[in-house]
């Protein structure tokens, strides 16, 4: 089995590359190790790839801004290409390499519902193809806000968290709790949900203990730019 170790802001996946067998629940919980997550390369062309993201636990997640980022480094630094669709349970995530070290992501339409009281918190809930739970308060608090509400029966498929401080206009500080992982250092994803739940449409910089990702919201799309993920191991 061909494998390696990226990481994106933080958040630490190995990225298996395409084989006969497909992994498994079991297969996933011991390769992980201490990484966030695994991407299971599944197809392959100089046109694009297909992945499965796996938790920690061996749960499957729909999508990841951070993953399929690191998905699409791993494409340019095969194939030597700019750009790069990666599918992943259905959706397809455009990606393009820009010439500051960064890349641009679009991660499709996202959707923001009304906020509702869920026990001691008042959550937006938000679906970015996966789904999210934003508060508003002390991102220091996500440790206590983050496994109550991600197994909330509100949410019987659970959800990811998110404790978010809006620090002045298109700005925000956040932290995350991700569903079958627990806290992460960042979340592509989860800076869309932010984003979306504090300022609608727009430009928004996200700020979460592995550094900061830019969102811009427009016609209900959400667009992520950040930096090339990098190979650890």
């Amino acid at each position: 089995m061909r494998s390696s170790t990226w990481q994106a802001l933080g958040n630490v996946y190995v990225l298996v590359e395409p084989r006969a067998s497909r992994l498994d629940a079991e297969a996933v919980r011991s390769l992980v190790g201490e990484a966030d997550g695994v991407l299971e390369v599944v197809a392959h062309d100089d046109e694009g790839l297909e992945v499965v993201i796996w938790n920690p636990d061996g749960s499957r997640a729909e999508l990841s801004g951070n993953g399929t980022r690191i998905a699409a480094s791993w494409h340019f630094e095969q194939t030597g290409t700019q750009s790069v669709r990666v599918l992943v349970a259905g959706r397809s995530v455009a990606a393009r390499r820009l010439d500051d070290g960064l890349v641009e992501q679009e991660l499709g339409p996202v959707q923001v519902a009304p906020p509702e009281v869920i026990g001691r918190w008042t959550v937006t809930p938000v679906s970015v193809g996966n789904p999210h739970a934003v508060v508003l308060g002390d991102p220091a608090e996500i440790a206590t806000v983050g496994p109550a509400l991600e197994r909330h029966e509100r949410f019987p498929e659970r959800t990811n968290v998110q404790v978010a401080r809006i620090d002045g206009p298109g700005v925000v500080t956040a932290r995350v709790w991700e569903r079958g992982v627990g806290e992460t250092a960042s979340s592509g994803t989860s800076a869309v949900a932010v984003a979306a739940a504090t300022h609608g449409e727009g430009e928004v910089l996200v700020r979460f203990p592995g550094g900061d990702l830019r969102v811009r919201i427009h016609g209900g799309r959400a667009f992520l730019i950040a930096p090339l993920a990098t190979r650890v191991a």
